[in-house]
């Protein structure tokens, strides 16, 4: 891309430079610090999926039903998301660089004090609060936080590419430890998980920068330098204050609404069953997993096409017509199962894929859009509402295995629950950008 070859410094010399003309950095740093945050959302990602993979191995190890294995995976999907504005405000109060570190060493502590478990309860310690919350912390928000930051042109884009990194996640890990899970036990799983969440520590210490001023540069397309950043008071009360403004707000509802529905269909009920329902239907797990990574190829493809697309068409279009396509694939799932890989079943992971996260990139420019300032936060609330449907889902699909002796009704139950996302997008009304409360 042209803008990638050449972005000049737009910081004045101070008085007193001598004439002549400055270098300028070839790229703008906000692309080394998008660079460093897909490191850290893909690893996140892998992270946390790692449970879909070991529940049939922890159901045959310890007898534990997968409604008890499900449990750990809802809280986690839960914390996952009520972290998330929180961790938005913590960035803006005390960095984006020492919150990431600290959310990788708690999932790498949570996920190796995993060997040493015999109990439930200690999977819904370790793998439910400690994981949840560490994952949490890097979630949609920080996505959010780094586009509105360093970018005032591209934020679609780049939001796409960010959101993209679950995906990214999905497709470098899942295979691997699928791999690891079926010919050496979860536990040797759980230990590479541990250490590599300690290794992407590493770049996040040496190259995150907070601002661009910090190294003399506007965020990337802009004209002028962004007011100074306002880092008093409390992050929790801060993001208390933001979440009671916003709910004043019919668009904050409908967009929570339709999000919880989103996290609803996708890792509340793909992400954590699909596995396992493939595996009833005679699919090897390693199989299954490798579908699941292949969803999130086309998952990548579809969500940075989707920021393309937010830069360009209006947000609350796209996200009626991906949910309604999303709608349709669940509903044809059950009758494309089978023991081995078939044309139909290829065809739901591409089409569906596309789809999985690409609803992001117009959430968040909605939220820029009713919120102004607040998106980030605001953003973060929302996606707590994701992450409820999602950790509601993942809990509830687990019971209806375990009681109807199939995944059946929880796919057509999908489905139905997209017409529903399709309506509240259609009741959000166009708001001047910016008009919501003052940033706190």
């Amino acid at each position: 891309m042209k803008e990638l070859e050449l972005d000049p410094d737009p910081v004045a010399d101070p008085a007193g430079d001598p004439p002549g003309p400055r270098r300028t950095p070839r790229v703008h740093y906000g692309w080394i610090v998008v660079a460093v945050s897909l490191v850290v959302l893909v690893g996140s990602a892998g992270f946390r999926s790692t449970p879909s993979l070991m529940m049939d191995a922890l159901h045959d190890e310890f007898g534990w039903s997968r409604a008890t294995i499900s449990s750990a995976v809802s809280v986690n999907l839960a914390l996952y998301g009520l972290t998330a504005p929180f961790a938005a405000a913590l960035m803006d109060r005390f960095g984006v660089r020492p919150v990431v570190v600290c959310a990788l060493l708690t999932i790498s502590t949570g996920a190796g004090l995993t060997m040493l478990m015999t109990h439930p309860w200690q999977l819904v310690l370790c793998w439910g609060v400690l994981v949840g919350l560490g994952s949490g912390s890097m979630a949609g928000a920080f996505a959010t936080t780094v586009s509105g930051r360093w970018f005032e042109a591209r934020q679609g884009l780049v939001t796409g590419v960010l959101t993209a990194a679950g995906a990214a996640g999905n497709l470098v890990f899942m295979p691997v430890l699928a791999a690891l899970v079926e010919n050496h036990g979860w536990r040797t799983a759980v230990v590479v998980v541990s250490l590599c969440a300690t290794a992407v520590a590493v770049p996040v210490l040496l190259l995150m920068r907070e601002r661009p001023a910090d190294v003399g540069q506007l965020p990337y397309g802009a004209s002028t330098a962004p007011p100074p950043p306002t880092t008093d008071g409390s992050a929790l009360a801060r993001s208390l204050r933001v979440l009671r403004q916003a709910t004043g707000r019919r668009a904050f509802w409908l967009l929570a609404a339709s999000f919880a529905i989103c996290g609803a269909t996708t890792v509340g009920l793909v992400g954590t069953h699909f596995i396992p329902a493939a595996h009833d239907h005679g699919m090897p797990v390693t199989t299954g997993a490798s579908l699941l990574a292949l969803i999130g190829v086309f998952d990548v493809a579809g969500t940075i096409a989707s920021g393309w697309f937010t830069d360009r068409f209006d947000p609350v279009r796209l996200l009626v017509t991906y949910y309604a396509l999303r709608g349709l694939s669940l509903l044809f799932l059950p009758a494309l199962f089978g023991e081995s890989l078939r044309p139909p079943i290829l065809a739901f992971v591409v089409f569906y894929g596309l789809d999985w996260v690409a609803t992001v990139p117009p959430t968040v420019a909605l939220c820029r859009r009713h919120f102004g300032a607040d998106a980030p936060i605001v953003f973060g609330w929302v996606l707590a509402a994701h992450q409820v449907g999602a950790a509601a889902v993942a809990g509830l699909a687990g019971l209806a295995r375990d009681r109807f002796g199939d995944y059946d009704a929880t796919w057509y139950a999908a489905g139905a629950l997209c017409a529903v996302a399709v309506g509240c997008c259609l009741a959000l009304t166009p708001g001047a950008r910016g008009t919501a409360s003052p940033s706190c």
